[in-house]
């Protein structure tokens, strides 16, 4: 039986495909694939702040997404729980920097946000050790998500590319928290 597909994955797999292929010479479907579920994914709020603190708040700062992922001093309480968040780190990373950079411009009240460096350097570096985990289970994917993080910049590129097209032509905003 086949999984159920999200109804929004053909538009986001063609716009994905046009800017990555069409665009840059991206030519690896396993990647647009990826990148069109992740824009599902991120289509619902409540999964762009799945991350959750001690308290089960949801944690919406990249600092404490990564002390989220930490299994030895941070909140992770195993490495599967640290695989689990390093990929939403960089999944969160590519699609902020890409689809909504101006959610981390400065001047945003009340918190730090971080730069377009350290989304860039955090995704990578979170896909990077998501690849790592190499056997069993994860066996298969690691190979995409080594190439997620030697290709991250263009990746972002693509996504800047995929918003052009798709959206209105004014500043947007990341949608608000979900308690």
């Amino acid at each position: 039986m086949q999984a159920q597909t999200h109804p929004l994955e053909p538009f986001f797999h063609q716009a994905v495909r046009n800017s990555y292929e069409g665009k840059l010479g991206l030519h690896d479907p396993e990647v647009t694939g990826y990148v069109a579920r992740m824009l599902c994914d991120f289509s619902e709020a409540e999964n762009l702040y799945r991350v959750r603190d001690a308290a089960g708040h949801p944690v919406d700062e990249l600092e404490a997404m990564m002390f989220a992922a930490d299994p030895v001093h941070g909140g992770a309480s195993s490495f599967d729980a640290e695989r689990s968040v390093r990929k939403h780190i960089g999944d969160y990373a590519l699609f902020v920097a890409g689809m909504y950079p101006e959610a981390i411009e400065p001047g945003r009240k009340h918190r730090r946000r971080p730069s377009i460096g350290e989304l860039i350097n955090a995704g990578k570096q979170s896909y990077f050790i998501v690849s790592q985990f190499n056997l069993f289970e994860y066996e298969q994917e690691a190979p995409l998500f080594a190439r997620l993080s030697d290709s991250f910049e263009r990746c972002l590129l693509g996504l800047t590319l995929v918003r052009e097209e798709l959206g209105p032509r004014k500043p947007l905003m990341l949608p608000p928290q979900v308690n």
